[in-house]
């Protein structure tokens, strides 16, 4: 499996999520030790094939950096989830979600700054434009310790906050999500790839564990 040629890829202590090659160490969120539907490989990609729900890892992490690479088709809306849980459908109910957007073409771009790709969905707005055209691969990086989270994008850092923060529970307040008590409940759940319905190829998948 190639590498993301970032300085956090070169760091030691990073193990894949994804070979490469085949769907192992991935389920479809809810249905553990089932077929996988809706996602396939396709050259060294997890690509969105069709209808089949959202893609997660089969294992849970709780403070970890996660590098990984993503492609949107033109007009396309996708996400990457992260401590999502297995009890709570659907995902994003429980899981903070990082925006795979492209800003560009999607009418979800303009409902605001926080829809934007590498933001916090719904909640933090990415602090500026990072994301390459749709078509072209982007670099992410998203780093959890405890309550405190970052998104960067392409080398940039986008948002920066903490779960549970005034600031957090302030704009948890305004959000769709504050009638939700298990949304960002969780301090371990599974890497998530969201089906939104569109076309998305996810690559180059590692993580460190950042657990004591």
């Amino acid at each position: 499996m190639s590498r993301t040629g970032s300085a956090e890829s070169r760091d030691v202590g990073f193990e894949g999520l994804f070979d490469g090659r085949s769907l192992q160490g991935w389920h479809n969120h809810g249905r553990r030790g089932e077929p996988v539907r809706g996602w396939a490989v396709v050259d060294g990609a997890l690509v969105r094939s069709g209808d089949g729900g959202d893609l997660v890892s089969d294992r849970d992490y709780a403070d970890f950096e996660l590098l990984i690479e993503w492609k949107i088709a033109p007009g396309g809306n996708s996400g990457i989830f992260y401590r999502a849980s297995e009890n709570a459908q659907p995902i994003y109910r429980s899981a903070p979600e990082y925006q795979v957007l492209d800003d560009l073409r999607h009418p979800d771009a303009a409902n605001g700054p926080d829809r934007l790709a590498g933001a916090l969905y719904g909640l933090y707005a990415p602090s500026r434009k990072a994301a390459r055209p749709a078509g072209e691969w982007n670099r992410s990086r998203i780093l959890v310790r405890g309550d405190a989270v970052e998104h960067w994008l392409n080398g940039v850092k986008l948002a920066d906050f903490r779960i549970g923060s005034p600031d957090w529970n302030a704009r948890l307040a305004r959000s769709k999500f504050k009638d939700w008590p298990e949304f960002a409940a969780a301090r371990r759940g599974a890497i998530g790839l969201q089906d939104h319905g569109d076309e998305v190829a996810y690559r180059n998948i590692r993580i460190r564990n950042l657990e004591p």
